[in-house]
């Protein structure tokens, strides 16, 4: 586990603001603007100054401790005392000192955002959307389990059943952070039901978790917008409107094509396909600055890369198996009914957090 050193001047730094927005907080002269930054920030270092705080007691009693093993004439119990002390210090500071450099790793801007589900499927035909169907369950129950609340924007329902494609807004507290490495292709290796010869097909379906931008985020100028209004029409004849309701945006510099029709209403398909829209706009913005930031370094959990298979599904071993961190769990079933997914969200989560601990360690 690569920590890099915190020192006890940055210790101080964070204890002295969290002190200040402290005394802010308390002196009842905040009002509006000044009051919800101030808020936002007290709320974001609080965390942080109750780690550093915890470290550097640690660090005083070890200081302490060590002076009482170093005096030569020091009573032989104390001391004894004071050695068995010491070495429970030794494996608690350096977690305490962990779990801070944890809290101080450069927040992701997107954390705290509601996000854009979009699965679609792959390879494998009927079996292939059957599978991005049990994805979509498996993320809705996630989402109940988590307390957020998961809205379908546009569904292409397959005729045996699951999706071609569908997209769903998920709103809630920390939805991108723990979400946003389910971005990818996911395999499924099982027996179809319309396979007769018990042959385990392998299919796939893509998953992409875009963050939702606020306004300020995304700049869209109505000329590099080509909008086309056209009938909607389903699957044998279902949904077929009379009027022209259906939605496709072409955004002109980009290239991006956002096609809405789930809506009667020529205009609520308008706006759903612009939130898809600014969505895919953020997320290209974000991949950008990202590369340019890491140059040549290629995160191996965050890459985000649609085309990249991340995960695998086997039905007859019942396991799940991450290839980006090579975990696998024989919990196929809990997993799909999205209690289990939380085990491989957290292994995510902290692979990431250790490979960025371990590149500041270095720089």
């Amino acid at each position: 586990m690569t920590t890099p050193h915190i020192s006890a001047e940055r210790i101080a730094q964070i204890e002295a603001r969290f002190a200040e927005l402290e005394a802010k907080m308390a002196s009842g002269t905040l009002e509006g603007d000044a009051f919800v930054a101030v808020s936002k920030e007290y709320a974001e270092v609080e965390p942080v100054a109750k780690a550093a705080a915890e470290v550097r007691r640690l660090r005083a009693e070890m200081e302490v401790l060590d002076g009482l093993v170093a005096e030569p004439d020091q009573d032989a119990e104390i001391k004894a005392m004071a050695e068995e002390e010491l070495g429970e210090l030794k494996g608690t500071l350096p977690d305490a000192e962990h779990q801070l450099a944890i809290k101080l790793l450069p927040k992701d801007s997107a954390d705290d955002r509601p996000a854009m589900l979009e699965i679609r499927a792959g390879t494998g035909g009927d079996e292939a959307a059957l599978f991005a169907g049990d994805l979509y369950r498996m993320y809705e129950r996630f989402a109940s389990e988590q307390g957020w609340r998961v809205e379908m924007i546009s569904a292409n329902a397959a005729d045996q059943g699951g999706f071609k494609e569908v997209v769903a807004n998920v709103t809630g507290t920390g939805v991108f952070a723990k979400l946003k490495f389910e971005s990818g292709v996911h395999r499924v290796q099982r027996v179809p039901v319309t396979e007769s010869g018990g042959r385990i097909h392998t299919s796939a379906a893509t998953v992409a978790v875009l963050p939702e931008p606020e306004d300020v985020d995304v700049a869209i100028n109505d000329n590099d917008l080509k909008i086309d209004v056209y009938r909607a029409s389903g699957a044998g004849g279902q949904h077929v409107n009379t009027t022209d309701s259906a939605v496709r945006i072409t955004h002109l510099p980009s290239g991006l094509v956002v096609t809405q029709q789930d809506e009667k209403s020529q205009h609520k398909n308008k706006a759903k396909a612009m939130k898809i829209l600014r969505a895919r706009l953020y997320e290209q913005e974000r991949a950008r600055i990202a590369e340019a930031e890491a140059g040549a370094r290629k995160s191996m959990v965050g890459s985000g890369d649609r085309s990249e298979r991340i995960r695998t599904y086997n039905f007859p071993q019942g396991r799940v198996t991450d290839h980006r961190i090579n975990l696998t769990l024989h919990r196929l079933t809990e997993i799909l009914e999205g209690a289990g997914l939380n085990e491989l969200t957290d292994a995510l989560i902290a692979e990431d957090q250790a490979e960025r601990l371990a590149n500041l360690a270095n720089d």
